[in-house]
């Protein structure tokens, strides 16, 4: 019984860590390592099947042959390269150090209860970058701030709209035709000598870049299911930007680009 119930409860930990990478944005080859190694480190063997929603993991005892199943949904979380990071650090300890179901708990959870940074420095962070993009692709200094403040509206809106559990597609979309309307400024009012680079990089603030890393890495490490069905979703957001800057180009009649 003792050993059902310790078994039970690595079971628990390693979903909760195996999902949590999913949700953080890592790619499905270093969740199945970095799960592995830790199972390793308390003499399981773990077998796991993942989908897009949900990870199915079989646990095997090397002392007694026990097993346990269990089916575990990923819940939904933004891209977090700090957690990452951090749980693939903790996987190593955990084999390296050989701690405890315990000590490995507590290490979990203070990782995953950091707080984030304030919406309002992300939200100036990423204007700045999205701004410095404009300027990578040789946008003027008026176009630059026109992207700056454009980026500030679409993503302040896309924060907003997912606070308030709105569907992912439709946030994309309104985001996307904020963002270019705003950046569509430029051509409007005569702003600028490079107004089509500011309406062009408004909304790359919004582009799925690391899912779309992820498919490929997927799929090349022979996880095709998992793969796939991250194609299919960066490819439905990207026809969301597509359609918001299609309706910003239709209201505007702007065929400049």
């Amino acid at each position: 019984m003792e050993d059902e119930n310790k078994l039970k409860r690595i079971s628990g930990f390693l979903s909760e860590y195996s999902t949590t990478l999913m949700a953080v944005g890592v790619q499905t080859s270093r969740v199945v390592k970095n799960t592995s190694r830790i199972a390793e480190a308390f003499g399981i063997e773990s077998d796991m099947t993942i989908f897009q929603k949900t990870i199915i993991m079989t646990l095997r005892d090397n002392k007694n042959g026990k097993t346990f199943s269990s089916v575990n949904k990923i819940r939904p979380m933004a891209l977090n390269f700090f957690i990452n990071s951090k749980l693939s650090t903790l996987s190593w300890d955990i084999y390296d150090n050989k701690l405890s179901i315990q000590e490995s708990e507590n290490r979990f959870n203070d990782i995953i209860n950091v707080p984030r940074e304030k919406d309002i420095t992300v939200l100036i962070l990423v204007a700045i970058a999205n701004a410095s993009f404009c300027r990578l692709f040789q946008g003027d200094f008026i176009s630059m701030a026109i992207v700056f403040f454009a980026t500030l509206i679409g993503f302040g809106i896309r924060q907003i709209l997912m606070k308030r559990h709105w569907n992912h597609l439709a946030v994309f979309l309104i985001s996307s035709f904020t963002a270019s309307m705003a950046g569509s400024t430029g051509f409007l009012m005569n702003w600028g000598a490079t107004p089509e680079v500011a309406l062009g990089t408004s909304v790359l603030f919004l582009i799925p870049g690391v899912p779309m890393i992820n498919t490929v890495m997927d799929i090349i490490d022979g996880h095709v299911l998992s793969g796939i069905s991250r194609f299919i979703n960066a490819t439905l957001l990207v026809i969301a930007i597509a359609i918001g800057i299609s309706l910003t180009l239709a209201i505007t009649k702007i065929s400049a680009l």
